[in-house]
């Protein structure tokens, strides 16, 4: 709170002042009162205007000064009434009684707002579960009658299955933590789950699988870490090389303060200029436009599910050569839980 602003702001009631002081003095001349006592009246009269308005002007400033520092320096801008102290003069009592009401107007909106999206959370969540009882009844049946339904069939069901996946994780990765537990896993068996859900789009495309896993554990969640690697064993599938033996190397290995798993495949590449957007939301770049048709989704709910849990996921890639991503796992306290 600056002091000009302060005076500008009081400017109406300083001319108010000063008229009635010009009153009194034309009222004192006119009585013909001492010249001395003139001097002493204007002395007492501005010095008492003084101090009404030092007093205020200071109890003001420690009050605003307080409350634009601390709104400055938070997040969260809406809980400023918490640190700040209730101000001793009127206006500002009046200020920090509508700021208590219209917090707690929002909380209860926003109370409101988070029942809605748990419903809708749920309702999805049962919904998605439902849904996957007559997907996995067609791909059992696509199995049984291959004289009937060819690989065209199962190929739109697993698709149709793995939009499903994405929805339901992209649900649970936005709206709580709740949905996951950090624990011990064994990498070669997420790996496995992964791969004989692939086995058919592995061997179709015949596809040359080589895992060195050597026994790591990780702390992550299982079934997050199987969707994760379940997106980018898609990806390396979907966007392989034609007319050259197609390959997939699955490896991981131990460091001090981390353990890194990586999916290397000699598919088609990234170009350079789309390398730093694989992770965005919809995004699909080249590939997704040329080779096949794509969300851009997949790897943008991988890397989210990755930050969730604490874990970083990275790419790199040569265009026209190879593609890489890696999982990078810490190692500290934080993970050790659930043993």
């Amino acid at each position: 709170m600056k002091l000009g602003n302060y005076i500008i702001d009081k400017i109406f009631s300083i001319f108010l002042i000063l008229f009635c002081y010009f009153i009194i003095l034309l009222l004192l001349l006119t009585f013909q009162v001492m010249f001395s006592l003139i001097i002493a009246i204007t002395f007492v009269f501005f010095s008492m205007v003084f101090s009404l308005f030092f007093i205020d002007y200071f109890r003001k400033r420690k009050f605003y000064n307080e409350f634009i520092h601390n709104v400055n320096l938070l997040d969260k801008k809406y809980l400023v009434l918490e640190t700040i102290s209730k101000p001793t003069f009127y206006e500002g009592e009046i200020l920090y009684q509508t700021l208590y009401e219209i917090n707690k107007s929002m909380a209860e909106n926003v109370k409101k707002n988070r029942k809605e999206v748990e419903d809708f959370k749920e309702y999805i969540e049962m919904w998605i579960h439902e849904v996957k009882i007559p997907i996995s009844s067609l791909t059992l049946l696509c199995h049984n009658h291959k004289d009937r339904f060819n690989k065209t069939y199962l190929n739109q069901v697993k698709k149709l299955d793995n939009y499903i996946d994405q929805v339901l994780y992209y649900v649970r990765s936005n709206y709580t933590e709740d949905d996951f537990i950090i624990k011990k896993v064994s990498l070669e068996k997420v790996i496995s789950k992964v791969l004989l859900k692939n086995k058919d789009d592995i061997l179709e495309n015949k596809i040359d699988i080589k895992v060195d896993l050597r026994g790591i554990e990780v702390y992550s969640d299982s079934k997050w870490l199987e969707f994760i690697l379940n997106q980018i064993i898609n990806n390396s599938i979907k966007y392989k090389k034609e007319n050259i033996d197609s390959f997939i190397r699955i490896s991981a290995k131990t460091m001090k303060d981390k353990v890194i798993l990586s999916v290397l495949d000699n598919g088609i590449g990234i170009q350079k200029k789309d390398l730093n957007k694989v992770f965005r939301k919809s995004f699909t770049g080249e590939n997704g436009r040329d080779k096949t048709k794509s969300t851009g989704m997949g790897l943008y709910i991988a890397d989210k599910l990755c930050k969730k849990m604490g874990h970083v996921l990275e790419i790199s890639s040569t265009h026209q050569e190879s593609t890489e991503l890696r999982i990078v796992f810490g190692k500290n306290n934080f993970y050790q839980v659930d043993k």
